[in-house]
């Protein structure tokens, strides 16, 4: 697919996974700082959040776990999905779905609990219930996969990019050293990939959520 791609995000969201993502592919992209400390705001959708991945013919493809499962299959050569007919597939779109939904979309709340919820006291519990869920979310996923060096096993796939940036945010230091152990082994290596090192660094350098455990 000829031309430029434009991811519109900020450093630290779910778009750093598409970035690592087109990374990995190789594609041309350009990264427009647009969330809410950006100087620029995204193409008008239905949501009007961020990240949004403008394809090269002026498409829009909003929601991160669809635009990484929309990259990996449209350079196959990347491997980076596994293919339609393949055993993992039915786990890959799983758990893709599964962090999106029930891990990924809890911090829209989580962190902004005033969203919800009026009130000191309730907005506190409604955060503290919150942080409960997201445990227990990563600790199913870990009781559910049986990771080799990545995630499904040996390709390294957009799933492994998609948990390494959401497991980035709270609790990161507790989640990957016991509560997910392996999909914390996994996290490491895709951070000490050669390709990716750069871009953590730029986009994600740990130590950016200021909540981090």
């Amino acid at each position: 697919m000829a031309g430029e791609f434009v991811v519109y995000g900020e450093r630290g969201w779910g778009n750093v996974a598409v970035e690592a993502g087109l990374t990995l592919i190789g594609a041309p992209y350009r990264v427009v700082d647009a969330g809410a400390s950006g100087p620029e705001r995204p193409p008008q959708t239905v949501t009007a959040q961020v990240p949004v991945l403008e394809l090269p013919g002026g498409e829009i493809i909003t929601e991160s776990a669809a635009i990484l499962i929309w990259l990996a299959d449209a350079f196959p050569q990347a491997r980076l999905s596994p293919p339609i007919d393949s055993p993992r597939r039915p786990a890959f779109l799983r758990w893709m779905a599964f962090v999106s939904s029930s891990i990924y979309a809890l911090y829209w709340v989580r962190d902004v609990p005033g969203r919800v919820v009026d009130g000191e006291a309730a907005q506190a519990q409604v955060k503290t219930r919150l942080a409960e869920r997201i445990v227990r979310g990563w600790g199913l996923m870990e009781a559910g996969i049986t990771p080799g060096p990545w995630l499904l096993g040996e390709d390294l796939t957009v799933l492994d990019l998609y948990v390494t940036v959401v497991s980035r945010w709270t609790p990161r230091g507790p989640l990957h050293d016991h509560i997910a152990p392996r999909i914390g082994a996994v996290v490491r290596r895709v951070e000490s990939h050669p390709r990716l090192a750069a871009l953590w660094a730029e986009r994600f350098p740990l130590g950016l959520d200021p909540d981090e455990g």
